[in-house]
């Protein structure tokens, strides 16, 4: 969300004339502004000993870097596909399936391949980008708080989060009509352990970033 230009003139002004910050804040709050407008507006000004206020630096992305971003989270969602490909197989064949005809066995084979052929090339990439992107943000922290950066995770939480819902309801739905078999139950947990977990990272990345100013230059 975007300071709001009255609020930061308020801010702008009260820095001037060398007000609390704190009495800035209440005085603020007390007159009906959203907590969060109000800190991203004070926030948008340094803490520093200066003359005038000083502008905190804006999040901005380069087409560079959101190239980065969606390569990193592209990669984040075929890796996590096909781990979970790949456990559903092994599953099958560790719980196995008395009406599984030998025709399962050979595309099971072929599942298999596929979905380790595509962990090695793409795990790889998904770990490089992102330490390339990590060490942009360790340089110039408010990388992380810009607007591509926020909007790709955005979609990722989404998707995470009905996928997590989704897996959820499913397994309810089978345990009140008494149908969850172990292997049922099993890929139940796959598919809730791996979006649970990506869903998980992407909060932590957004607490992170939570503390830098938006802005709407991608």
């Amino acid at each position: 969300m975007a300071v709001n230009e009255q609020l930061d003139g308020f801010v702008k002004r009260g820095l001037e004339q060398r007000l609390d910050r704190g009495r800035m804040e209440q005085a603020l709050l007390q007159a009906g502004w959203p907590p969060d407008q109000v800190r991203k507006a004070l926030a948008a000004y340094v803490d520093v000993d200066f003359p005038i206020p000083v502008p905190r630096p804006l999040p901005s992305a380069t087409a560079r870097d959101a190239f980065m971003y969606i390569v990193v989270l592209g990669t984040m969602v075929l890796c996590a596909y096909q781990f979970g490909a790949l456990l559903f197989e092994i599953i099958d064949r560790l719980v196995p399936d008395p009406l599984d005809s030998p025709r399962n066995a050979a595309a099971s084979n072929v599942g298999i391949r596929w979905s380790i052929s595509t962990l090695i090339v793409a795990f790889p990439v998904f770990v490089v980008m992102s330490r390339l992107v990590n060490r942009a943000a360790r340089l110039d922290p408010t990388k992380r708080a810009s607007r591509i950066r926020r909007r790709l995770t955005y979609i990722v939480l989404f998707i995470a989060s009905c996928v997590v819902i989704g897996d959820l309801t499913t397994l309810v739905y089978y345990l009140l009509g008494g149908e969850v078999t172990l292997r049922f139950f099993l890929k139940v947990l796959t598919v809730g352990g791996i979006s649970g977990a990506v869903l998980l990272h992407y909060l932590w990345d957004l607490r992170a970033a939570e503390d830098e100013p938006e802005t709407w230059t991608a």
